[in-house]
């Protein structure tokens, strides 16, 4: 999204994705001085290259900008604190969902709130309330699904429970490959967890950034091992399953007739073609793993922020949050087009 001050375009995030033919439209730099990255998630991040092709300064968190091109003009952000920028203050803390991942909240008005993507129910990454804001754009992927967590545990354990073999888990190595890998590992044992090396690279530079949750070393003894083919469960990138590890187990699994048989696939986040694919054949399924907050969350969010102005991100029905109430005593009003 374009975030105007004063004669100033500023761009909020500039990804793509995540469906394949889904693009970045150059366009949206058109006037812009700036762009901010909340996270390094493709479609947050994926579009960069233009902006480093405009010369335009990036501002992003030193995790997020390893992502970045390397000729990017990249302005660091603290992944908690303030900077300020051509007169604004700039406020970010972490955002729940991504290593290095922020919200933004700029002091504009009576505050300018946006989230990016963000998750409270996280076990691994920490979350940082942010300070009041008028006016609020928030991640609303889930729309008005209110499933907790807990919620998606469950069904995730039954599913995990009732299938015989083996279990890949498509994963982004920065996002939820090291919670799942937390959850697994409480509930099955360290024996019978991999994560491939990509996530154990991640994760490696997680742990030592001391940015994760305290709980979060428990996965440290899977972070020294070497392939272990016939482990239970495993944790690969790419999280669509369409390249990296994943892709290579999945192929290898379907010419070898092992998939539905003694193979399966769980993804847990959203799905492009590619996965919904996978999904359509035995040995495929999804069980959602929350990510970004359930509705209860936004709700919860926007009287933190005591926000008067809101408009939900991400989502494509955004006219169904012109309804009063939805039993948490607020009014989702006042909706702006983004």
């Amino acid at each position: 999204m374009q975030l105007t001050v004063d004669d100033r375009i500023w761009l909020l995030d500039c990804g793509f994705g995540p469906e394949a033919n889904a693009h970045f439209n150059p366009a949206w730099l058109e006037g812009a001085e700036a762009v901010f990255i909340t996270h390094d998630h493709i479609d947050h991040i994926g579009g960069a290259s233009h902006a480093v092709e405009a010369g335009l300064p990036i501002y992003a968190t030193a995790q997020t900008a390893k992502a970045l091109p390397p000729a990017a003009k990249v302005h660091l952000l603290p992944e908690q604190g303030q900077t300020t920028i051509e007169g604004v203050t700039l406020t970010t803390g972490r955002n729940g969902h991504a290593m290095g991942g922020v919200w933004l909240h700029f002091d504009l008005g009576e505050g300018f709130f946006y989230s990016g993507d963000w998750s409270e129910e996280s076990n691994w990454f920490s979350f940082d309330a942010p300070p009041p804001a008028a006016t609020a754009i928030l991640d609303c992927s889930y729309h008005l699904d209110d499933v907790p967590q807990s919620d998606r545990f469950k069904a995730l354990n039954a599913l995990l429970d009732g299938v015989q073999g083996q279990v890949l888990l498509p994963v982004p190595p920065s996002g939820r490959a090291g919670e799942m890998a937390l959850h697994l590992i409480r509930r099955y044992g360290c024996e019978s967890v991999m994560l491939d090396p990509e996530c154990q690279d991640t994760l490696r530079a997680a742990l030592n950034s001391g940015a994760v949750s305290a709980d979060a070393q428990d996965i440290a003894p899977l972070l020294g091992r070497g392939p272990m083919e016939q482990a239970r469960f495993l944790i690969c990138d790419t999280p669509n399953a369409d390249g990296g590890a994943a892709w290579g187990y999945v192929r290898a699994w379907n010419e070898s007739g092992r998939l539905g048989r003694d193979a399966h696939v769980v993804f847990t986040g959203h799905m492009t073609a590619h996965a919904r694919g996978i999904c359509s054949v035995p040995g495929g399924y999804f069980q959602r793993w929350n990510v970004h907050p359930p509705l209860r969350d936004q709700v919860k969010m926007l009287k933190r922020l005591g926000a008067q102005r809101f408009a939900p991100a991400f989502c494509t029905r955004p006219e169904e949050y012109l309804v009063e109430d939805l039993e948490a005593e607020v009014f989702f009003h006042d909706l702006v087009r983004l």
